[in-house]
């Protein structure tokens, strides 16, 4: 009898012990894998900050035209600064995933759910962003599409269709998933798209591109194949980032306004049809666009029960998923470096 109570609470103990060394270990590697991103982080903004420095001292007047100014820092970042850190994430131990083809139709498929929830998430940080501007008194600055707005379509292009989504798949999919997933495919897809959405760096985009990014991390876990995940992250950029902004500057609605104002028919009427070929084409792009998260939303409700995680690797005890993969010292530097430059975005 007196030997019983040890025996019932051997198993225990060892599974106590177990769960607390699985903590440790997890712990030791998410911040292994957060240090690894924040440090790439810090040389991105080292080599975009140094090359800034140079052509000021060089020619001060540079950096105010719009497509220098992005050439000067997307090259650096594309050229010097992922690149690294790309060989500094590469230093943490990674899985190699499983491999799995999906038929195009699949593939379209999954490309309307993906605008769907990219399209919704956006309204929510549209929403949250104008109640801050508010609240502060002034607008919150979208910088994205600032940028779209002001710049060559083709150098825009160039780095929202091409070199965004193959880095950023690579980086923030393949790179992070391969080794996150160790814990299990739901800790690597939301981890996938908080990191994504948090070196956005600002508010306007975060909403969006952390649902976007666990989306086409869940996709990645399923397939493998990185191939998918690029190719509808530069569809979603094209269609945002390039065509609708080309549509918007068909229509010339300060002309427009300008023509109205003068209240003579014949002036507003030649403003009219000067504006109204624009006008329909981007009244059929909305059409369309709302047509596919019309048809997205049906989509992900019909298939809602597809959508589910598998455990695999090393389980962690429940109730201490958030401490083992935050709460670690190189995570929370990378999390409280991005949080802050978000909120000094929201005050300029």
């Amino acid at each position: 009898m007196d030997g019983m109570p040890m025996v019932q609470m051997e198993p225990q103990l060892q599974q106590d012990l177990w769960n607390k060394e699985a903590v440790k270990q997890g712990r030791k590697f998410f911040s292994r894998l957060g240090l690894m991103y924040f440090c790439g982080t810090l040389v991105i903004y080292g080599v975009q900050l140094v090359v800034a420095l140079v052509l000021y001292l060089v020619e001060p007047g540079m950096l105010e035209d719009a497509n220098f100014s992005l050439l000067a820092t997307m090259l650096p970042m594309y050229l010097v600064g992922m690149p690294i850190m790309i060989v500094l994430i590469q230093t943490v131990p990674a899985q190699r995933m499983p491999q799995h083809s999906i038929s195009f139709g699949k593939w379209i498929l999954a490309m309307i759910m993906c605008y769907c929830i990219l399209y919704c998430s956006n309204l929510v940080g549209v929403f949250v962003t104008f109640l801050i501007g508010l609240l502060k008194g002034g607008r919150v600055a979208n910088e994205i599409q600032d940028i779209t707005m002001y710049v060559n379509p083709i150098i825009s292009a160039v780095f929202m269709v091409i070199c965004a989504p193959i880095y950023e798949e690579l980086i923030f999919r393949k790179l992070l998933v391969d080794r996150a997933v160790r814990y299990g495919e739901s800790v690597a897809v939301v981890l996938s798209g908080f990191v994504f959405g948090l070196f956005h760096g600002n508010l306007s985009q975060f909403a969006y591109a952390t649902t976007l990014g666990m989306f086409l991390a869940f996709i990645y876990v399923k397939t493998g194949r990185l191939r998918y995940t690029i190719f509808m992250h530069m569809l979603v950029n094209l269609m945002g980032g390039v065509i609708a902004p080309l549509l918007l500057k068909l229509v010339d609605l300060d002309a427009l306004n300008l023509a109205l104002a003068t209240q003579d028919e014949e002036v507003v009427s030649q403003a009219l049809l000067e504006v109204l070929p624009g006008l329909l084409l981007l009244f059929g792009y909305v059409i369309l666009l709302l047509a596919f998260v019309i048809a997205g939303f049906v989509l992900l409700i019909v298939f809602r029960k597809k959508f589910r995680a598998q455990p695999r690797g090393i389980a962690l005890p429940k109730g201490k998923y958030f401490t083992t993969v935050v709460c670690n010292v190189g995570m929370l530097l990378f999390g409280v470096f991005w949080i802050a430059m978000i909120i000094w975005q929201l005050f300029q």
